[in-house]
């Protein structure tokens, strides 16, 4: 069911902040960093896969999510939307429901076997396909997506997701450049903001991520 209500994006972003707290999906350890996929250290990390077992957050992360992609990118804009593997399929698949449209999903790289396919479902030539994904770091793995589903001869220039990190300046750069629009719920930010406001953490951990989020690479260098 296509949702009609249309909460201002402020409220969706603190709204959305606090049920990713509130169901554990973010975590700061500044004593005892994270380690990225690059390698990186981070006194950060969010998990959106965990929102699949919480019906209620789930149900309205993804009207909201729904209704921002609708407000920013227009109520008739797509015909067709794709998960990225694996974490995006879920929401993918909410979203399609309630957009009422065809979902399908873009894997990481072909399956290696039979059709050798890196696109499951149909998505047919004319179509305009939205992305949607959980969360975006640098948007890397978005335009790989984005380039399978265009080599389908498809239009895809929208990607949605959760949770933006939003501390990279070059991500902005590197997904206009590729002519992705993105769309998300809420940033480290909005996080760091709802932490402070429910008291989620001690308030030296909250100092310590604040200074990470200003200037990682920054923190990431004194850090080894």
């Amino acid at each position: 069911m296509i949702p009609t209500a249309y909460p201002p994006a402020t409220e969706i972003a603190r709204l959305s902040a606090r049920m990713l707290l509130e169901t554990g999906a973010v975590d700061f350890r500044p004593e005892d960093p994270f380690t990225l996929a690059s390698g990186l250290p981070s006194p950060t990390y969010v998990d959106c896969r965990r929102l699949i077992s919480f019906p209620r957050i789930r149900a309205t992360l993804m009207d909201f999510l729904t209704l921002t992609v609708m407000r920013e990118a227009g109520l008739e804009a797509f015909d067709n939307v794709a998960g990225g593997e694996t974490a995006g399929i879920p929401f993918a698949a909410l979203v399609a429901e309630r957009m009422a449209l065809p979902m399908s999903y873009v894997r990481k790289k072909p399956k290696g076997y039979g059709r050798n396919a890196r696109i499951e479902g149909r998505i047919a030539p004319s179509q305009r396909v939205l992305l949607v994904e959980d969360l975006t770091t640098d948007g890397g793995s978005k335009i790989s997506f984005v380039e399978a589903i265009r080599e389908t001869g498809a239009q895809c220039a929208h990607a949605a997701v959760i949770f933006f990190y939003d501390i990279f300046p070059e991500t902005r750069e590197t997904l206009a450049s590729c002519g992705l629009t993105l769309h998300w719920l809420c940033t480290w930010s909005d996080v760091l903001a709802e932490a402070r406001a429910q008291e989620s953490f001690a308030p030296e951990t909250l100092d310590d991520v604040e200074r990470f989020l200003k200037e990682p690479r920054k923190w990431q260098q004194a850090r080894g």
